[in-house]
């Protein structure tokens, strides 16, 4: 169905979930899975960061390298061919949504999984959902997987919930 997908990482526990999820999806259709680090240094990010942290550009690269390595060798482990991709936020041309189009259209890819709240904190409020702005732009299709802590409490609230089946004497 699926020969080429790509996944969004940013080394969030709902990035990881989606990741699990595209691993599954790859290897049940032998299709190539190409794991994607965006490196996000926009002005108001790098502005208010640089006076504190002026090498900030080389950890979120460092930080790309790491978790392209670790999906490297889950990909390894679970039979899944593939290489990872970091690119970076063109600081006056786009924001990470569009990167990941960008990336998308690059690699050809046939479906893009990704997980619908990743990266939080600041960077969520100055930029909003990155998840639901892809899903405006995307041009193929895109599987949004939630977190590991929501489906617990959907499972939390369906077990608990009253049921109203009626006994009849």
């Amino acid at each position: 169905m699926y020969k080429r997908i790509l996944a969004p990482i940013d080394g969030s526990i709902t990035s990881a979930h989606a990741f699990d999820e595209a691993i599954k999806i790859a290897r049940a259709n032998d299709a190539e899975l190409q794991p994607l680090y965006v490196v996000d240094m926009q002005p108001v990010a790098y502005d208010a960061a640089a006076t504190f942290y002026p090498d900030l550009r080389t950890v979120l690269l460092e930080e790309g390298r790491r978790l392209s390595a670790q999906a490297v060798g889950r990909m390894a482990r679970e039979g899944v061919k593939g290489k990872p991709r970091i690119s970076e936020v063109e600081l006056l041309g786009d924001d990470i949504a569009q990167r990941i189009l960008h990336c998308a259209d690059d690699f050809g890819a046939e479906l893009v999984v990704m997980g619908t709240h990743g990266r939080r904190g600041w960077r969520r409020l100055v930029l909003g959902s990155v998840a639901e702005r892809f899903m405006r732009l995307a041009t193929c299709p895109v599987l949004l997987v939630p977190g590991r802590e929501a489906e617990e409490d959907a499972r939390r609230r369906e077990s608990t919930a009253p049921t109203t089946a009626q006994t009849i004497d």
